[in-house]
Parts: C-alpha cells; structure tokens; sequence
C-alpha cells in the first residue's frame, strides 16, 4: 500500500500549465489558493471581464481540494433546522437554499467547460448504522423535504440493493448530489479559468502582504503583485501569520485508503448506482467506488505518518463489516487532506482588512461550497452584490484555542479507530 493520492493517478483531466511568479506584476483582483474556492472565483471573475491572477504555493491541486472524498454534496454538515438554529433564520435558511442548490452549479461547470472529472448524478446516501442513526436520518429526511429537497429514505431490501450491505438499515438518498474526481475538478476548474484570461503561478507562495495605496501588494520569494483586491482562498491550509484567516478555523484531517480494481459479483453489489456514501458512526465512515471499480473508504482522522498495518487493519474492519462477501482486500494507496472545521460546524466568510474577502470552515464540504462560494466571491468583488454567497459577509471573533480543538478531535478519531480495529466498536 503506497502513500499516493488516487486522485491523481491516470487522470483524464491534465495539469494545467503554469509559471511561478518572477517579477512585478500589476491586476485588479489577486486570489490566494489554487483550489476549488481559488479558481472558481478565478474563473467567474475573468468570465465577467475582471483582470485576475492567482498564487498558489505549490502545484494544482496540492491541498484538500485534490485529496477530499469526491462527494458534491447538498447543504451542510449539519441539519438544515439545526444551521438556522446556530445562524438565525435569515442567514440560516439563504445557506440552505444555496448550498441546497451547489450541487446544480458544479456539473453545470462541468458540462459547460467539458470538465473530465468521471462525474455521477445518482445522488449521495447517508448510511443508518443502527438506531439512532436512522432516527436521525428521518428527522434530516422531514426537515429537507419541508424545504422541498428530493431525498428519499430507503429502507428494507430496496436499501441492501442500494447499498450492497446488510448491515445498514436505513439511508437517505438524495438525489440532488452525486461524485466526482476531485484532483480532475480542480484542474478543470483551472483550466477554463485560463482560457477566459486568469493568470495562474504555481510554487508562488505569498510570504507577505502590506497596504500599499488603495491596493495591497503581496510578496513571494521571486516576485510581487499589487492588487485592488485580495481573495484569501487558503480554507484548511491557511499557516502563515501573516493569513487571518488561519485565526478562524481548527484544522483537523481526513484519511483514505482505496482498494485496486474490484470485479465479480460480491464486488458488482457495492454500491450498484455509485452513489457515495457515508455513515451515521461517532466518527463516520465514507465508502464510494471509483470509476475503475475501486472501493475507497475514507474516515476523520490522520493517516499520515501511521504505520500501513494499522490502516490496512482499519480498512479490513470496514470493508469486513459492511461487505464480509468481498473476503480479502488488496488496498493499493492511501491519503490524506486537511480539513477546517468550526465549532457551529458553519462556514464563515468575511473582510478581515478593507479590500480583503476571506473563505474558510466548510467542514468537510469543499467540492460544493468552494464552488459557490468563487462565484458569489466574483459577483460581490466585481459588482458589490454578495447575494450569491451562502452568507453575508460579517465579522467574527477569532476561535481561541485551535491547537487544543485539533489535538481534542485528533485523539478523540484515533481512539475510535483504535477501538474499531480491536472490535471494540462496530
């Protein structure tokens, strides 16, 4: 088992071909981060006719937006009742109804640009491990169809056919989601930004930024760009001091270890539509196929450094319990990725300096939120309309203690894990 993104391994879609930066360089807008947020507001700027280029610290993609399960998934972590709880019912519900609609977005983007991506339009399922999860299931089923969203909760052998397993007892399909590749997303994305006229650097990391005039000029090791406005698009990977966005998030990982091609009937009754799918588990469990008939199993946590026994051990309890038809695996890589997380679970947007528009806690929904969040970003930035954006901009107060959030949550994965793969757990 190798230590290697699937993601980018035979892909359709090609790197884009870009320059590090090495020079002065003067444009209306400059977004940091080449991921999913980066380029879609990228390439819904110079679609607009507004000059932009974009510094990313390494290739494209190097972060979570290339490294993250693949899932476009509709809404947010939590339950629509539940954001407009922690929101209020304004900023509660117009993030429900965008984010509701992202899905939508994403393959048009797709279809639009003939993006090579290996996308599905089956939906998602999210797997009731027993009970409680299915209760839970029902009360997300009753609050998404009060807002008309078209989820269904399967149940019975409709749901073993669905999901290949007889360990689930409940699943809530909807049907507005679906899959992708995300490695081949972002670089699409990065190419349809080129050709409406961005600018792309790659291994360009800006170590600085500073006022100067009505602009800001930020620095990298080769170069510097003066721009009127600034787009902080860094989500998970936002380290340096300089970023405040890195004030406004924990980090937390999560890790993946995909299988090599799986043929024959037990491997054939996984999953039969691909839908991706996840669990109702403490620390949940993603299971989803990829094109080449591979099964991937994703969960919080950092696999990163672990020794391979433990994660192969980890995966064989997974694929065991849930497909024990399957017998042995052969588990070809495995990956992990960064992921922002809030303690609402809520994404947040704001202007941390005059000038300056910063994205980041989407809590493990990047495909979908980074998307409509570009755009949004593009339309207030080149019109001041900020009506597309999940949230209005606004101002928050700095999370304090991010390294104990992140070591509480790290361990608290780890002692799941362990707990699973002594079968301390199911």
């Amino acid at each position: 088992m190798q230590e290697q993104c699937l993601w980018t391994q035979g892909a359709q879609e090609p790197a884009p071909v870009t320059e590090t930066l090495d020079g002065a360089l003067r444009t209306r807008v400059c977004v940091v981060g080449g991921g999913i947020t980066g380029l879609s507001t990228a390439l819904h700027l110079s679609a607009s006719g507004t000059e932009v280029c974009v510094l990313e610290a390494g290739d494209i993609p190097t972060g979570g937006s290339g490294r993250n399960v693949g899932l476009v998934n509709a809404g947010l972590w939590v339950p629509p009742d539940d954001i407009v709880k922690a929101l209020g019912e304004a900023d509660g519900e117009r993030a429900n109804r965008v984010l509701g609609g992202a899905p939508a977005k994403v393959f048009a983007l797709i279809e639009r640009h003939g993006i090579q991506c290996h996308p599905t339009r089956t939906g998602t399922l999210h797997l009731g491990h027993n009970a409680k999860g299915c209760e839970e299931l029902a009360r997300r089923r009753d609050q998404l169809v009060a807002r008309g969203a078209p989820v269904e909760l399967i149940e019975g052998e409709a749901c073993e056919r669905l999901t290949g397993t007889r360990r689930i007892r409940a699943a809530l399909c909807d049907r507005r989601a679906g899959t992708l590749n995300p490695a081949e997303y972002t670089r699409g994305l990065a190419r349809a930004a080129q050709t409406q006229g961005a600018r792309l650097f790659t291994h360009s990391p800006v170590t600085g930024i500073q006022r100067e005039g009505d602009g800001w000029r930020l620095s990298t090791p080769r170069g510097s760009v003066v721009a009127d406005r600034v787009v902080l698009a860094t989500n998970a990977y936002a380290q340096d001091s300089w970023n405040q966005a890195r004030q406004h998030f924990f980090a937390g990982y999560y890790m993946q270890v995909a299988s090599r091609p799986l043929s024959g009937a037990a491997a054939d009754a996984i999953l039969p539509e691909r839908q991706g799918a996840w669990d109702t588990r403490t620390v949940l469990s993603s299971i989803r196929r990829d094109a080449a008939g591979r099964l991937v199993l994703g969960s919080l946590g950092r696999g990163e450094g672990r020794p391979r026994a433990y994660l192969k051990r980890w995966a064989d309890r997974i694929a065991g319990h849930y497909f024990p038809e399957l017998g042995p695996v052969e588990w070809e890589c495995t990956w992990s990725g960064r992921v922002a997380f809030t303690p609402d679970h809520t994404l947040r947007l704001f202007e941390p300096l005059p000038g300056i528009v910063a994205a980041c806690g989407y809590n493990g929904r990047g495909v979908t939120t980074g998307t409509v969040v570009g755009e949004g970003f593009a339309e207030y930035l080149s019109r001041g309309d900020d009506s597309l954006l999940p949230l209005p901009l606004k101002s928050y107060r700095a999370i304090r203690g991010r390294g104990l959030w992140s070591a509480a949550y790290e361990s608290g994965f780890s002692l799941y894990h362990l707990g699973q793969c002594l079968r301390l757990v199911n």
